[in-house]
């Protein structure tokens, strides 16, 4: 172990906190008020009133009344209008966003989601519904039964090819124009999308990679280990830019902006702080806190 005394460099950060809440896409509809629900997407909803364009995704602020959400968009992110038809988001259309519930999210304000889907909607007929459905194609709250064709268009969000068979209690994003007046309503969908996410082991890092390098290549600077910030990032599928005094790393639609002796750093458009300020301890490597490496790959 290398051990080092440092001081690092005072600053003043701003911290950016609160939330706002979201409604909710259940996966089960509480019979009584003792069952509690869990909730399988967060839907967000509201009118595009900004648009910031950057490297690694597009940021669409959206407002419903008082609220305020911005939704990160990245090439990944299925963008359709209410009849199936893929469009571009643009300053004023209304739109709700689902995302998976468990996702990761920082209590930063105005909340950030990275959605899975978002569904401009439009004067054209035609409905989009997200939910969990199951072996009999029927949706958790008991009110909609899917009767699948050869003629509905099949695909899902992982890139897999989907049979009919595939999409037994699975999450869907289900596209229809009419229902019948029956309870459940019963509809034959124009398009269905499996909303599956990738398995983590098709995503994940080696872990005996990342872990032998936090092991070998450190520093102790005032009882917080410091490790490596390019060789372990890029281990994690980062794209880092040198800026001269630091780094700013990139995947999909999150960016973190780090400078050397400086404790706060960008993440997004919020700001956060490093418990000791990143330090270049070795020629042409800048190193940082382990536990920020730790936040990476969670």
């Amino acid at each position: 172990m290398k051990k080092i005394k440092f001081v690092p460099f005072a600053m003043t950060a701003l911290l950016l906190g609160g939330a706002t809440v979201a409604t909710t896409t259940f996966a089960d509809e509480a019979p009584t008020e003792e069952m509690e629900v869990q909730p399988v997407f967060i839907k967000i909803a509201g009118t595009i009133d900004n648009v910031d364009v950057r490297d690694n995704a597009t940021y669409y602020t959206m407002k419903d009344g008082e609220n305020i959400n911005v939704l990160a968009v990245t090439a990944d992110t299925l963008v359709f209008d209410n009849t199936g038809k893929k469009v571009e988001l643009k300053k004023g259309d209304k739109v709700e966003a689902h995302t998976f519930a468990n996702k990761p999210m920082l209590a930063i304000y105005p909340p950030q989601y990275s959605p899975e889907v978002v569904i401009v909607k439009t004067e054209a007929m035609g409905e989009a519904t997200v939910g969990t459905f199951d072996k009999d194609l029927l949706d958790a709250n008991l009110s909609l039964k899917l009767n699948v064709s050869e003629e509905t268009e099949l695909s899902s969000l992982s890139g897999k090819e989907v049979k009919i068979t595939d999409l037994a209690d699975k999450n869907l994003l289900v596209f229809y124009t009419i229902t019948t007046m029956s309870i459940p309503a019963q509809t034959p969908p124009s398009k269905v999308v499996v909303l599956d996410q990738k398995e983590a082991d098709q995503e994940a890092p080696g872990d005996s990679v990342i872990e032998e390098i936090i092991a070998n290549d450190f520093y102790d600077v005032d009882g917080t280990k410091m490790v490596p910030l390019r060789l372990l990032v890029e281990e994690l599928g980062y794209k880092v830019k040198s800026t001269g005094k630091g780094a700013i790393i990139s995947k999909g639609a999150l960016s973190y902006t780090i400078t050397r002796g400086e404790k706060t750093y960008g993440y997004n458009k919020a700001l956060l702080n490093f418990d000791v300020a990143p330090a270049l301890l070795e020629p042409m490597k800048t190193y940082v806190p382990v536990e920020f490496i730790r936040e990476l790959i969670k």
